[in-house]
């Protein structure tokens, strides 16, 4: 586990400073006492993403258009099936290629999952696996 310190305006109160534990690749828990101060951190040189927000290393090209970034809903119980959780979770490339285009903005094609750079399959499958989580191991 990694510690930093970061500064940020989440309250009322407004901005103050504290040291974290880095948990998992873009985010983060910290003890202060204040309800609801869990939020993502940007990586490491680069901008602000919502949770379920993926920014592109390699843009996918439709119809002349670049999609430089895709954002993930938390999907239904229902948007899982023809694949299995144990998939899923061990970002299998079928199963999340089944998955991804059901809960994706813009809404991306087995096609462009199975096209896509690797790392951004990654990325994608990671921001997914955050989804199945419950709140209190986020």
């Amino acid at each position: 586990m990694q510690t930093t310190e970061h500064a940020h305006n989440v309250s009322p109160q407004g901005a103050h400073a504290h040291t974290i534990n880095t948990d998992t690749i873009g985010s983060h828990s910290h003890g202060i006492t204040d309800a609801g101060n869990t939020h993502a951190i940007a990586p490491l040189g680069g901008e602000w993403l919502a949770r379920g927000t993926v920014a592109l290393d390699t843009p996918i090209e439709r119809n002349g258009q670049k999609i430089t970034q895709v954002t993930l809903r938390k999907p239904k119980a229902g948007e899982l099936r023809g694949t299995t959780l144990n998939a899923l979770v061990n970002l299998d490339v079928d199963a999340l290629a089944k998955v991804l285009p059901r809960i994706s903005s813009p809404m991306l094609t087995e096609h462009d999952i199975r096209e896509m750079d690797p790392a951004d399959l990654v990325q994608m499958g990671v921001a997914f696996a955050d989804f199945l989580l419950p709140n209190r191991a986020r």
